[in-house]
């Protein structure tokens, strides 16, 4: 399963983090794009999984999926695409290259010390 090795590398990630603080992570929140493979509630059952038992136990993990963006060959504007209606947001033209998809990032952890 591939939710659960990011899971591992998540909870990796977030260990060495609240060591080097000396405090107790109680929340984290990731983003990803939007044809990004990761289900969230599969990643998050995964992350409860291995936490389970631990003092990681409880800790919140939040995924964001940041919107796909495109720039366009007329007016060169990077907006992002609704594929409902895919043109331009500046000029409406339909003239346009698709943007990488946002990777998968750590962007924030939740400390708590006491």
């Amino acid at each position: 399963m591939h939710e659960m090795s990011v899971a591992e590398s998540l909870l990796t990630i977030i260990s060495d983090e609240a060591a080097k603080h000396n405090a107790r992570p109680i929340g984290a929140r990731i983003s990803c794009g939007t044809l990004n493979p990761i289900n969230d509630e599969v990643l998050c059952f995964a992350f409860d999984a291995i936490t389970k038992g631990t003092s990681y136990e409880g800790m919140k993990l939040q995924v964001e999926h940041k919107p796909i963006q495109a720039q366009c060959r007329n007016c060169n504007e990077k907006f992002d695409i609704e594929f409902s209606a895919p043109e331009c947001s500046k000029c409406g033209s339909e003239d346009f290259v698709l943007m990488a998809d946002a990777p998968l990032i750590l962007e924030e952890i939740e400390l708590q010390t006491d």
